[in-house]
């Protein structure tokens, strides 16, 4: 049986003010560090076969968290790459609000329909994410870690459970949570889903989703 856990990154100052992120390298905050060695720790009981990572620091250093627990190298991959807002990185929510109104409406109510100014669109994370999924599936028998971002892993859960990006509201990934899913009989099971109670210890309320 192959298990695929969906990590998102930890905490950055970003995540905090609502700062649209995309392919901008922020790093780790504080918090951030916190999360990815506690989240390190609490995956340190499994036998991880692999590692993968977005090449961002900030998923990188999560990354780095799990696979020092395991002997392990990450593999950096561009198909965990965040999601490129275009040019809308940099800008706060009030910021994108303001510049672009109905575009961030649209957004909100049909994801699925938007490509951002200068960026792209959830189907073409999509299809680089998934194409990763069924490499892994097709090497490995057992569990695998994946590091990438929020909208890559609400995408990425979406299509895992056979929803469109339509759907990519009703998901939601807290910082340095995991998803995961077990691959039996040609199927993919959601097994768990924003697993963030190795953190208690940081007595920390999760941030919005953003």
């Amino acid at each position: 049986m192959t298990e695929i856990i969906l990590a998102r990154h930890g905490e950055t100052e970003w995540n905090v003010e609502e700062v649209f992120r995309g392919r901008i390298d922020v790093e780790l905050n504080e918090t951030g560090l916190k999360q990815a060695e506690l989240l390190g720790e609490y995956l340190s009981k499994l036998k991880i076969e692999k590692v993968y990572s977005s090449p961002l620091k900030r998923a990188l250093r999560t990354a780095q968290g799990i696979a020092d627990y395991q002997r392990l190298k990450v593999e950096v991959t561009p198909a965990l790459i965040d999601f490129d807002f275009g040019k809308w990185q940099g800008l706060t929510v009030g910021e994108v609000k303001a510049k672009y109104e109905s575009l961030y409406r649209e957004w909100l109510e049909n994801p699925q329909q938007v490509k951002i100014p200068g960026g792209e669109n959830l189907d073409g994370v999509r299809r680089r994410a998934t194409s990763l999924v069924g490499s892994v599936l097709d090497k490995y028998d057992g569990t695998v870690v994946l590091v990438s971002h929020r909208v890559v892993n609400k995408v990425l859960i979406c299509a895992l459970l056979g929803l469109d990006n339509s759907h990519f509201w009703n998901i939601k990934q807290d910082t340095s949570g995991i998803t995961t899913f077990a691959y039996q009989n040609g199927q993919l099971i959601l097994t768990e889903h924003n697993n963030t109670s190795y953190l208690r210890p940081l007595k920390k309320a999760p941030l919005s989703d953003f």
